[in-house]
């Protein structure tokens, strides 16, 4: 297991670099995944997006389908890709702080 230290706060990441509690993540951790994904900046279209996984995680315990998540936020795959390169799991649901989907994200 890796650690990433932000604000003195250090949090378990799994061998992915994905976060292992979802609850111990902030907006200060998408930005630094968001660094390390090649994304410059987050805008409101990817805090949106942020958002609702995180809000669909805590309810049910599991990341959306892609497809769900696209109707829900009102992007299509296409959008959802050009804001997060490196696809809705590897990219979406990592900077918004959830455990590496085993579904289809």
């Amino acid at each position: 297991m890796a650690f990433i230290e932000i604000g003195g706060k250090q949090i378990e990441l799994d061998e992915d670099g994905f976060v292992v509690n979802p609850d111990e993540w902030t907006d200060d951790v998408a930005i630094m995944f968001a660094e390390g994904e090649g994304i410059k900046e987050l805008t409101e279209d990817h805090w949106k997006v942020i958002r609702y996984l995180r809000d669909y995680y805590k309810q049910f315990q599991v990341a959306p389908m892609v497809r769900k998540m696209c109707k829900q936020t009102g992007y299509s795959l296409k959008q959802i890709y050009e804001l997060f390169p490196s696809g809705p799991a590897k990219g979406a649901c990592k900077l918004a702080g959830l455990p590496k989907p085993t579904g289809c994200v």
